[in-house]
């Protein structure tokens, strides 16, 4: 029985010596060029992944920061003649730039507040709401 097994492999491995000579050049080019293009894809893939998720903390942070401001400026006493008010504290790189004005043929107790978010100078939301005198 062993000498059989023994035959078969021969005969097998004679098959394929005699047709098979595996992979060329140009085979095992095509292949890394393949596993090449799926690395690069799968690299820009987590790269654009990476600045999506970036850009919504930003929006996240300046949207959290207009809210807060808005408040704050709501709950600061009422001045009919201001033209700014204190900002709130930011995180590094970011900035408040508050607005207030009058609305023009309205009642002198209200006041536009327009609060703009700045991250490194680039202004990237713009808020509007009122203040009233109460």
């Amino acid at each position: 029985m062993g000498t059989s097994i023994n035959k078969w492999l021969a005969g097998a491995k004679a098959c394929l010596v005699g047709h098979e000579r595996g992979f060329g050049l140009v085979e095992t080019l095509v292949a890394v060029a393949i596993l090449g293009v799926a690395v690069v894809a799968l690299v820009l893939g987590l790269s654009t992944g990476s600045i999506t998720v970036r850009e919504g903390n930003q929006e996240l942070v300046a949207q959290s920061l207009a809210q807060t401001q808005l408040e704050y400026v709501k709950n600061y006493p009422y001045d009919p003649a201001a033209t700014t008010y204190p900002t709130v504290n930011t995180p590094e790189g970011y900035s408040i730039g508050v607005e207030a004005g009058s609305i023009p043929d309205a009642d002198t107790d209200i006041q536009r507040i327009m609060v703009t978010i700045s991250r490194d100078g680039e202004a990237i939301l713009t808020v509007e709401d009122y203040k009233v005198n109460r």
